[in-house]
């Protein structure tokens, strides 16, 4: 087998089937040439080289546990996707090894088969090029393929020619009625197999008003009250908390939190500026004034941070779309830096160049648990809870609705005005008429502890 075209495609069958986590691919597909490339008595079984390369790279210097086990996964799956190439002919691929990792393709849990067919790889490549070609987010195009695999494994690998509308009904269906998902959950399906069918298949769904949809009801956001954000905030430290400040002070969503730029913080019109928020749109938002100095201090560590991997030769950050290419300097100014990064450098999945990207939201994520357990917050919160508690309170401060819009960058006044009903909530409630009456004239005598007791 042509073990130049088994490496060149490997990455690709890594992200077509979801074996790894996109970061990890260009490890994996690293330490599978490594692998190649390393001596090996031809005498050998591959399990035999597989060993004694794993030994010898246990042995190497600099090399971790965690490395060598990388290492050990990257070959067991280059091994699984050499099996598939040689087995292609037949149509149907083999099932992903046990040892994939545990975001490996699953199947439905009304036990479709797990692995993609030719035509199905097939169709879901083409998916993933019309995502791209159309600007959606990562996380949209990670959901909406996953929604396509287990609509797949729901029909049991029947090519996509032979698929009508009511196989899209019945998986709908079967979603909320057998499954119970939630309301956005089958929404986001639906909305994905539209996309499926109209994009990838051309051929679009016009019938779909009689499929049986899950109702979402009115729920209220959950709001911390200004005592419980000084608790929890009072909880947390470091950079986390930080950004835990930052994000209720200027109403950040959470990935608009850790992608923000040095050049996106004004600190002279306190203002922060937040670039390709949700929708692909800019706006700007609140810069408290209590966190002007702690994040001056913060910006400064990072850019010492910053001139020592510019020493090292690095120091360059990813840049948005094309401007990479338009501007090939920019990524190594200051400016264009990440006001969060991450504490380690990683190679970009588009080119393999050493970066410094931002830091994961997972980091936020679990700090604000952790603050909510430590403060004894009797909530089923999260990062965006503090959002929602920005503009709840700046509507209790007498702020406007449309103000408050435009912090939050909703398209819709109808969207902001669900604050108002949590205002509402949080208010104190309204007097009982029977507190309001005398207790001399309502027949009432006080007791002996303040209260107010029936006389004979």
């Amino acid at each position: 087998m042509d073990t130049g075209r088994l490496l060149n495609e490997f990455p690709g069958y890594l992200e077509a089937n979801r074996l790894a986590r996109p970061q990890h691919i260009l490890h994996l597909q690293r330490w599978a040439q490594r692998y190649l490339d390393a001596p090996a008595d031809p005498a050998l079984a591959p399990d035999d080289r597989l060993r004694a390369f794993l030994a010898a790279l246990a042995q190497s210097p600099g090399v971790t546990d965690w490395q060598v086990k990388q290492a050990e996964d990257a070959v067991k799956l280059l091994r699984q996707f050499a099996r598939e190439m040689q087995s292609a002919a037949g149509g149907v691929l083999p099932r992903p090894p046990a040892t994939a990792p545990a975001n490996a393709l699953r199947a439905d849990e009304q036990g479709g088969p797990a692995t993609l067919t030719a035509a199905w790889f097939e169709a879901l490549s083409d998916e993933q090029q019309i995502l791209r070609l159309r600007h959606y987010s990562p996380k949209t195009e990670t959901a909406y393929l996953d929604w396509a695999r287990r609509f797949a494994a729901y029909c049991r690998m029947r090519p996509p020619a032979a698929l009508t509308e009511g196989d899209v009904k019945r998986y709908l269906s079967h979603l909320a009625m057998e499954r119970r998902v939630a309301a956005s959950t089958q929404n986001q399906a639906f909305n994905a197999l539209l996309f499926l069918f109209r994009e990838t298949f051309a051929r679009p769904l016009e019938s779909l008003q009689d499929t049986v949809r899950a109702r979402r009801g009115a729920r209220l956001p959950v709001v911390f009250s200004r005592q419980e954000v000084q608790r929890l905030l009072g909880c947390m430290s470091g950079t986390t908390g930080l950004m835990a400040q930052l994000t209720y002070g200027a109403g950040l969503r959470l990935m608009e939190c850790v992608r923000l730029r040095v050049k996106d913080i004004d600190f002279d019109q306190g203002r922060v500026i937040v670039r390709c928020g949700k929708g692909d749109k800019d706006r700007v938002t609140l810069l408290p004034r209590a966190l002007v100095e702690p994040l001056r201090a913060h910006l400064a560590r990072v850019q010492a941070l910053h001139r020592a991997d510019l020493a090292q030769g690095h120091g360059e950050v990813h840049m948005p779309n094309a401007l990479g290419r338009k501007y090939p300097n920019a990524g190594r100014e200051w400016a264009w830096q990440y006001v969060f990064p991450s504490t380690v450098l990683s190679p970009d999945r588009e080119d393999g160049k050493l970066r410094r990207f931002h830091t994961a939201e997972s980091n936020l994520q679990r700090a604000v648990k952790e603050a909510l357990r430590q403060s004894g917050i009797a909530k089923h919160a999260g990062v965006h809870s503090l959002r929602h508690s920005f503009a709840t309170h700046l509507l209790e401060a007498g702020v406007s609705i449309r103000e408050i819009q435009e912090l939050l960058g909703h398209n819709h006044v109808e969207t902001t005005m669900i604050y108002t009903h949590v205002l509402r909530e949080i208010r104190p409630a309204a007097a009982s008429p029977l507190d309001e009456l005398p207790a001399d004239r309502a027949g009432m005598a006080p007791d002996e502890r303040g209260g107010a007791q029936r006389t004979g």
